[in-house]
């Protein structure tokens, strides 16, 4: 196997571990870590298009190619929305910096502050999408690496067995973080135009937002009972102290965001809830390509043997 793929499964694997830490910016080193750490995340994950520039620069050619299998279509369309998306939260977060980039000011920052987390529901479900649909590639590199087969019938089994704990454990986390209702949530804010969001509109604009993120609570982002919401879940309008009293000024939302940079996250608990989430996503695209890979098969093999039947 290409020392590439090697390469690319150690980037993926170094993205994915970050960007689920990203989902609670108080581990490790707070606001600082998660800043620092998210221009790291860029960084890898430009690289990771271009070691796969060839595929993207072919299939771009022939994408209004006829003969252009409609499951390479899909699989360039998400890579496209993921490219989209993830170029969003990379500037997003930058414009809304407080530690690397503290001097940049932005009109509508509110507005920044809750699309940035909000679309990063939306990446991660694209990302388990995209990790599912190239899961078989995953297993081989893994082989490789470690140079195992297994032999044994119960061991298929036995992560059979384990696939339908995490898909449970996944849907667990799902309900406990309110995932679905944050990931509707996207469109609720990306809904929100330039003209609601203009100097007339600003009411409107906090109105919906805060419809958006009520469900919100003290949970957010890995956050325990009775714990005091932090500066980046008051950014997404998950708390009501955060909402700006009658001219207030736009700057103060950045003021507020920047005043906790120390981290008090439980690291391997976000990893944990958001990797489980994740797979939700990687388990369900998998199998069912699996399924409509197999019918496909069996609706050919139904053809072949008509056609042999109508010869004979």
């Amino acid at each position: 196997m290409k020392k590439k793929n090697y390469v690319k499964f150690a980037l993926d694997l170094i993205m994915a571990l970050l960007f689920v830490l990203f989902f609670n910016k108080q581990v490790l080193g707070g606001l600082t870590f998660h800043e620092i750490a998210g221009l790291g995340f860029a960084a890898a994950y430009f690289t990771h298009i271009f070691l796969n520039l060839q595929w993207v620069k072919k299939v771009t050619l022939k994408l209004f190619d006829k003969k252009l299998p409609w499951k390479t279509r899909g699989n360039y369309l998400l890579n496209l929305l993921l490219l989209v998306s993830m170029s969003f939260i990379i500037i997003s977060g930058v414009l809304i910096s407080r530690v690397v980039f503290p001097n940049i000011n932005v009109s509508n920052e509110r507005w920044f502050q809750m699309t940035h987390i909000s679309i990063s529901f939306l990446v991660l479900a694209l990302v388990g999408i995209h990790v599912g649909l190239h899961w078989q590639w995953v297993v081989n590199v893994w082989k490789k690496i470690w140079k195992y087969e297994p032999k044994k019938v119960w061991i298929g089994y036995a992560m059979k067995g384990a696939t339908v704990l995490i898909l449970l454990f996944g849907l667990y986390k799902m309900g406990e973080t309110g995932f679905v209702n944050r990931l509707s949530s996207s469109g609720t804010i990306l809904g929100i135009g330039s003209q609601e969001m203009s100097e007339g509109g600003k009411g409107m604009m906090e109105e919906r937002g805060d419809l958006a993120f009520k469900h919100s609570n003290s949970d957010s982002f890995g956050m325990k009972p009775g714990e005091q919401p932090s500066d980046f879940e008051e950014a997404s309008g998950s708390s009501d102290s955060f909402r700006p009293t009658s001219g207030e000024r736009s700057t103060n939302f950045k003021g507020n965001m920047g005043r906790e940079h120390g981290g008090g996250g439980n690291s391997l608990d976000v990893i944990v809830t958001y990797t489980g989430i994740m797979a939700v996503f990687i388990i369900l695209t998998y199998y069912l390509k699996k399924l409509t890979g197999r019918m496909k098969k069996n609706k050919k093999g139904q053809s072949n043997q008509s056609l042999q039947q109508t010869m004979n």
